[in-house]
This record gives C-alpha cells, sequence and structure tokens, in this order.
C-alpha cells in the first residue's frame, strides 16, 4: 500500500512483481526499514523526474509520522497549519540526519510568521530563549517547532485565526515560492471587459484565479527573461493600469490603488530580473548564504577548538619542561655547591703553583726581550741593506730603460733616413725620365715644335717643383741625419752610465745580478745562476780570484 500511494502521488509507474521479488524471502514478518530503504532507492526514487505534486507528497509523509509523533497536547494552530509548520521545518532545516532547526532558523521562521502578523519582533525574548536551547540542545525537531509554534510563547496577544493566516503567508513563500498575491482586475483579450482576479505570482509564472481558495484557475502568464511590465495612463474609467509584455501576448492590469500597482510592477521587475541573471527566489538564495554563514561559523570555531588544543597541549608541555628544567637546576646547584668545595681546596695549591710559575715565566720572558732586540737590530741592519740594494736595482732599471729608449729612437731614425733615401732615388728617376722625354721632344719636327714648347714649359714647372721636393727632402735627410746624432750620443751616454753601474754591482756580489740581452753563445751555469755573466766577465773574475788567492798566500 505503502509503494502504489509513494508511486502515485510521485507520477511513478507501479511495478508490483518488482516489489514481489525483491521480498520474496521475507516470510518472518513485517519489512523492515533496512530491506524497504533499497527497493524505495532503486524502484521508486530513482525514477522520480520532478514532475509531481510537492504538497501532496509532503501531506502523504505527514499523514504517516503525525499520528505518532505529534503532540497530544492541546495547540493553538489546528492540524492543517500543523502540517505546514512541518513542512516549513523540513526546508530550514539542517543536511544531516536526524533533522533539527538550529537557532538561527528558528529566530528566521519566527521573524517572519511576527511580520506577517503585523505585530513587533521581541528579540530580548528570543535571546533569553535562545540561551535556555544552546545549553541543552543544538535544535529542535519537527514536533519541538510545532510545539514552540501551538503554545503562542511568541505570539500572545494574537488570535488564533491572525497566528493560521501568518502561517499560510509564510508557508506560501517559503514552500510554494509565492512571492506576492492579491486581487486586481484583468482586460480580457476577445471580449476586452475586465474581470476581477487573484492572481499569485512566482520565480518564473503569474496565475490567475477566480477566488483565493485556488479552486477555479483562469490562466498563466509565463515569466521569462524577454518579458517586461510598464505603467499605462489611465483610460475607459480604469485607473492604477500597467501592461506586461511577453513574447507572445500582452496583459492588461488595474491594481486596488497606486500602492499596490507600484508593489506589483517592483515585484515582477525583480522576478524578471532574477530569470535574466539565473539567480534563485530570493527565500531560497537569503537560506543558502545563512547556511554558508552558519558553516563558515562552525569551521572557524572548529579551528579556534583546535587551536585551542594545541595551545593547551603546548601548555601542557611547557609544564613538563619547566618541571625538568627545575629539577635539573636543582641538581645543577647541588653539584655546584661541591665543586665549590673542592675549588677552595686546591685554591691554595693552584696559588703557590701559579706564584712558581710565574717566577719561571718573569725569567723566560726577559731572556726573550733580550733575544728580541738582538733579532730585532739584526733585522733593522738587513732591511737597511736591502733597501740600499732595491735603490740601486731601480736606478740600474732606469738605466737599462734609457739604453733601450736610446736604441729605438736610432732604429727610427735609421727607417726615417732609409725612407727618404728611397723618396729620393724615386725622384732622381722621375727627373731622368722627364729629361730624356724632354730630349725625345727637342728632336721632334717643327710642326709639333710649338705644341711640344708648351708641353716643355708644362713640364719644366713640374720639373721645378720636383726640385724643390728633392731640396725640402734634402733639408729632411739633414735634419734626420742630425737626429741620429744625437740619439747616437745618447746611445754612449746611456752605455758608459751601464759600465759604471755593472763595476759597482761587482762589490755586492750574491746578492744581485745584472739583466742584459742574452748572448748567441752557449749559456754558462754557476752558482749565481744561468748567464750570471758573460765569458768575458767570467775570465776577468777568475784573474781577480787568483791574484787573491797569491796575495793572501
Amino acid at each position: 500500500v505503502l509503494s502504489h500511494n509513494l508511486c502515485t502521488v510521485l507520477n511513478v509507474p507501479h511495478d508490483p512483481v518488482a516489489l514481489e521479488e525483491h521480498f520474496r524471502d521475507d516470510d518472518e514478518g513485517p519489512v523492515s526499514n533496512q530491506g524497504y530503504m533499497p527497493y524505495l532507492n532503486k524502484f521508486i526514487l530513482e525514477k522520480v523526474q520532478g514532475n509531481f505534486d510537492k504538497v501532496e507528497f509532503n501531506r502523504m509523509c505527514w499523514t504517516l509520522c503525525a499520528k505518532k509523533n505529534l503532540s497530544k497536547s492541546p495547540l493553538l494552530i489546528s492540524d492543517e497549519d500543523a502540517f505546514k509548520v512541518w513542512v516549513i521545518f523540513n526546508f530550514l532545516s539542517e543536511d544531516k540526519y536526524p533533522l533539527i532547526i538550529v537557532p538561527e532558523e528558528i529566530e528566521y521562521f519566527l521573524k517572519k510568521l511576527t511580520e506577517a502578523m503585523g505585530a513587533g519582533w521581541q528579540q530580548e525574548q528570543f535571546d533569553h530563549y535562545k540561551v535556555a536551547l544552546n545549553t541543552s540542545r543544538e535544535g529542535l525537531s519537527a514536533w519541538e517547532l510545532i510545539d514552540l509554534i501551538g503554545s503562542g510563547h511568541f505570539s500572545k496577544g494574537m488570535d488564533k485565526q491572525s497566528v493560521s493566516m501568518a502561517i499560510n503567508e509564510v508557508f506560501n513563500e517559503l514552500i510554494l515560492d509565492v512571492l506576492k498575491q492579491g486581487y486586481m482586475l484583468k482586460k480580457g483579450h476577445k471580449r476586452k471587459n475586465w474581470t476581477e482576479r487573484w492572481f499569485v505570482l512566482k520565480p518564473n509564472i503569474i496565475s490567475y484565479y477566480v477566488s483565493e481558495d485556488l479552486k477555479d484557475k483562469k490562466g498563466d502568464i509565463i515569466l521569462d527573461g524577454n518579458c517586461c511590465v510598464e505603467a499605462l495612463p489611465d483610460k475607459d474609467g480604469k485607473k492604477c493600469l500597467f501592461l506586461i509584455k511577453c513574447l507572445d501576448k500582452s496583459f492588461e492590469i488595474s491594481a486596488s490603488d497606486k500602492k499596490k500597482k507600484q508593489e506589483w510592477i517592483q515585484a515582477i521587475q525583480s522576478t524578471v530580473s532574477l530569470l535574466r541573471a539565473g539567480s534563485p527566489p530570493p527565500h531560497k538564495e537569503a537560506r543558502q548564504k545563512r547556511k554558508a554563514l552558519r558553516q563558515r561559523l562552525l569551521a572557524e570555531q572548529e579551528e579556534l577548538e583546535r587551536q585551542m588544543k594545541e595551545l593547551q597541549a603546548a601548555n601542557e608541555n611547557k609544564q613538563k619542561e619547566l618541571e625538568t628544567v627545575r629539577k635539573q637546576l636543582e641538581a645543577a646547584a647541588a653539584r655546584a655547591a661541591e665543586e665549590e668545595k673542592k675549588r677552595l681546596q686546591t685554591q691554595v695549591e693552584l696559588q703557590d703553583r701559579f706564584s712558581l710559575e710565574l717566577e719561571r715565566e718573569k725569567m723566560v720572558r726577559q731572556k726573550m726581550e733580550e733575544q728580541v732586540a738582538q733579532k730585532s737590530s739584526e733585522l733593522e741592519q738587513y732591511l737597511q741593506r736591502v733597501r740600499e740594494l732595491e735603490e740601486m736595482y731601480k736606478q740600474l732599471q732606469e738605466a737599462l730603460e734609457d739604453e733601450k729608449q736610446a736604441r729605438q729612437d736610432e732604429e727610427t731614425v735609421r727607417k726615417l733616413q732609409a725612407r727618404l733615401l728611397e723618396e729620393e732615388s724615386a725622384k732622381r728617376a722621375e727627373l731622368e725620365k722627364w729629361h730624356l722625354e724632354q730630349q725625345q721632344t727637342i728632336q721632334m719636327t717643327e710642326a709639333e715644335k710649338q705644341e711640344l714648347e708648351n708641353q716643355r714649359m708644362i713640364k719644366e714647372q713640374a720639373l721645378q717643383v720636383a726640385m724643390q721636393q728633392l731640396e725640402q727632402l734634402e733639408l729632411e735627410r739633414k735634419q734626420a741625419l742630425e737626429q741620429y746624432e744625437e740619439v747616437k750620443k745618447k746611445l754612449e751616454t746611456a752605455a758608459n752610465n751601464t759600465k759604471s753601474w755593472k763595476d759597482k754591482v761587482a762589490h755586492h756580489e750574491g746578492l744581485i745580478r745584472l739583466i742584459e740581452p742574452g748572448s748567441k753563445n752557449p749559456h754558462l751555469i754557476t752558482n749565481w745562476g744561468p748567464a750570471a755573466f758573460t765569458e768575458a766577465e767570467l775570465e776577468q773574475r777568475q784573474k781577480s780570484w787568483k791574484g787573491k788567492k797569491t796575495a793572501s798566500e
């Protein structure tokens, strides 16, 4: 019976064969929830397409559970109102089993009811109730919520009819997605007459009925993103007119007053804007935001609790560490006291030993200072000799540089003189060539004499220019010879300086040696190093050594 009724309400074809096949081995009594749930999911819920009346479905579920769970105590609301509160609970409850409604959603629902009844919201009264609720549990069940609404705790001073109308209004908004409803006049499309209708605005449709009991439906206005609404001027004796334009049809409607007209225009415009943006209805979007906010706050609270636990564990660890350190300090203080006694005992012995060692170190230090003074004097003499030798080495290098520069200047002058001689030879050859051409020109015929005479004059001029250039070259050659003589004198002076330095260096044998251009003869190796002397210098030194040896004998 349950399966057949569910299939009927959900518009799903009933398959009794599948039902019998699923429970064919169950012969021990009533079917358990564990055995029925797989069948419900597989053969009924998976076939649901969404084209069923959700209110009728909720009413069937209410019929199954209300008799068992609804309170037996008298309530200020009817069974129909209790059913609507139960449906609203299913909409606002958390997505976990067992279902409960948290205090934030209870506050939202009660505010909606109070607003619908036209009463003032008592925030302080709810805060006291919320504190008492949080100390005992996380939220209320559906039946506890019905008891809370039916007890009249938050609707004191209101009659039963006002509470029922408020519950119905909130039910229409949250469950039936009714954004606005009310009586207005509608102009007919065929007869063009004006008829009063009960209009109900939902997120994608406006339905109009004969009366507010919603039994006789007369038509729908399908809304989409292309629809628009605009105000119309008064005409035909009708006031507060506005027009709803759709793709295939337009509807002229007259509100009861300007306030109602403006409210309906704004409500329809907001609905069309939500359709264009693809957003859910305002109450569903608000519920999603409240749920996201609760989840974020819960995550932050869990993170804070985790951090507190970590801090508490870290604090306990620190306490243990401090206790360990305290014990270590006490042990260290005991060891330090014992070591202090040993130190006082050995201090006298160490003082005597240090006195003896201090006297010994004074004597050693005095000897070392004498040795350092002697070494310093020797070092100063050695450094003085090294400085003299470095000075001689620098002067010798300067003399060698002067000699090298003089040789380079001599080579430059020689190259210049050779270039001048080559230019002079070339000019002489050119002059001889011109002279030979002149002789040949004289021997030409008389007819060409005048022309040749002119050419001769030109060549004589060129010859004069060449003679001037020759004289200039001769002058440059003489200047080059003079420069050559000067460079030669400088070279002789540098050679004399080098020879005098060689004599000075001979008195400092073993400390320094001359650096001279290498000889083409085979190198000689002496105790001063390879090629330290030429053969002539070596013979001269051998003679000097032999003479000194003979004199000493």
